[in-house]
C-alpha cells in the first residue's frame, strides 16, 4: 500500500493512517454483499495487515490468508494476527506476477481482494492480478478491488487528481486507473461488470463476479 507507515515497535506491526478512516466503510460494504460467502479467501497485497482482522470477524464463515511480497509486511501482518487473535492464517510470500504456487493449495477461492496496489504497480500487476484471479477463483468466486479510481475517463474529486499527478512524477507506469480499462481486464478473465460503489475520501469499491 502507498502510505507512510509509522515506525513499527519492537513486535514488528505497522500501523496505516488510512485504516483508522476507512476499515469501518469497507468492512459495511462487504458485509453487505458477501455475507453468504463460504470457502478460503485470500488478500493480495495486505501491507500492514490491519484489514484483515476486521474481515476475519466480520465475514467468520470465510477462512483468511492474507499475503505481501514484503518481508517487514509479512512480519507486520502476523504481529497483528497475534495481538488481535483472530482466525486468520499466517501471511503468505505473493507476488502476482509470478506464477501463484505460494497459495496452490488454496485454490479454488471464494473471495480474493486487493486494496490501494493497482495504482502503485505497473499496469503488468493489474494484469497479473486479474487473470491470476480468474484463474485461482471458484465458479461462483468474488474479487474485489479497492482504491482511487478514473471513472469512465473522468477524476471523481480534485484531490485524486493531484494524487495521480504525484504517483505519476514518482514513478510514469504508476497513477489511478480508469474503471473502464480494469473492467476491460476483468471481461478478458471471465468477471462480468463490476458494481462500483462509491466510498469515503474519492475511493471505490469493484465488486467482480462470474459472468452469468
Amino acid at each position: 500500500m502507498y502510505a507512510a507507515y509509522a515506525q513499527p515497535g519492537a513486535d514488528g506491526r505497522l500501523h496505516a493512517p488510512s485504516f483508522e478512516r476507512n476499515h469501518g466503510p469497507i468492512r459495511d460494504a462487504l458485509v453487505a454483499r458477501l455475507a453468504g460467502l463460504t470457502g478460503r479467501a485470500l488478500e493480495v497485497g495486505s501491507g500492514s495487515g490491519q484489514h484483515i482482522g476486521v474481515w476475519a470477524e466480520a465475514l467468520p464463515r470465510l477462512d483468511w490468508t492474507p499475503s505481501d511480497p514484503l518481508a517487514r509486511h509479512r512480519a507486520s501482518i502476523d504481529a497483528w494476527t497475534q495481538v488481535t487473535g483472530r482466525r486468520v492464517a499466517p501471511a503468505r510470500d505473493l507476488d502476482v506476477t509470478g506464477d501463484w504456487s505460494a497459495v496452490a493449495d488454496l485454490i479454488p477461492l471464494s473471495l480474493i481482494i486487493c486494496l490501494n496496489v493497482i495504482h502503485i504497480a505497473p499496469w503488468r500487476v493489474a494484469e497479473c492480478l486479474i487473470g491470476g484471479a480468474g484463474r485461482a477463483l471458484g465458479p461462483d468466486g468474488v474479487l474485489v478491488l479497492y482504491g482511487p479510481y478514473i471513472v469512465e475517463g473522468r477524476h471523481t474529486g480534485e484531490g485524486n487528481v493531484a494524487f495521480d499527478a504525484r504517483l505519476r512524477a514518482e514513478n510514469p507506469e504508476w497513477g489511478l486507473r480508469d474503471t473502464a480499462d480494469v473492467a476491460a481486464l476483468a471481461r478478458e478473465a471471465g468477471f462480468a461488470a463490476p458494481e462500483i460503489l462509491p466510498m469515503p475520501s474519492d475511493n471505490r469499491l469493484l465488486i467482480f463476479r462470474r459472468k452469468g
